[in-house]
């Protein structure tokens, strides 16, 4: 996989004055509706880097994933979206504005992964749904594992992430979100020279089995039927 300049990406508008104001107003106000509506809290192992590329690994429940984890960092992360987005102009200016990754869903995987290790060569911190899309029912579906090639090509460190609580609120079946208590848990950085001196296959499988037991440290302090669901998950590992 080659980086040619002809297939150079744009940073992004959140760089630009509007994005950042942009970017402010909304996460202040994000902000104070998701802790007084949807009980938003995160906890970090350790700070994040303050620049230079990053991924942000992270479980995914809901659409509201992207904005919850954009709300409990301070650094600006771009998410990928989808090509179709873009068609609607003021919509695609917004999400242009705040730094979002463009991709196409019909092209070749090969291509969407050039896009993202673009951005993070040039010191973007983006967000990585392992899983692909949003779980069915809760819990954590199978990770795949592009994310270490990418980890490997940018040479990056990764953060995981796993969050809680999303699904209750905004389900696949729901129209629109509902309140409730969401956690993120942020895990130990894995950093470029770690990943530099791992295999991907060693990448995927440190980086993924981070996030199954921040999955479960979060619903363990979440409590009630989180807890529960904890514990099952913890003997069914155990049985393996």
């Amino acid at each position: 996989m080659s980086d040619r300049d002809g297939d150079e990406v744009p940073v992004g508008g959140g760089h630009t004055a509007f994005g950042k104001c942009l970017y402010d107003v909304l996460w202040v106000l994000c902000r104070t509706l998701g802790v007084s509506l949807l009980g938003f809290r995160s906890r970090f192992v350790e700070p994040l880097p303050k620049q230079g590329g990053l991924i942000v690994l992270s479980s995914h429940q809901t659409f509201l994933d992207p904005l919850l984890l954009g709300l409990a960092t301070d650094r600006r992360l771009s998410s990928l979206a989808r090509s179709s987005l873009y068609r609607f102009k003021p919509f695609a200016a917004v999400i242009t504005a705040l730094d979002a990754v463009p991709i196409d869903r019909e092209s070749s995987a090969i291509k969407a992964m050039k896009v993202v290790i673009q951005r993070l060569k040039r010191g973007a911190a983006v967000t990585i749904f392992p899983e692909g899309s949003r779980t069915y029912d809760g819990h954590l579906g199978e990770f795949k594992s592009g994310f270490a090639l990418i980890a490997k090509r940018a040479a990056v460190p990764i953060v995981p992430v796993a969050i809680v609580g999303g699904f209750e609120c905004w389900s696949r079946t729901r129209l629109l979100p509902r309140p409730g208590r969401i956690r993120l848990e942020f895990g130990e950085i894995l950093t470029a020279e770690q990943v530099a001196a791992m295999s991907e296959q060693e990448i995927f499988t440190v980086c993924t089995q981070r996030i199954r037991d921040l999955d479960a440290k979060a619903r363990s302090a979440l409590g009630g039927h989180w807890a529960d669901s904890a514990r099952r998950t913890r003997s069914r590992n155990s049985a393996r």
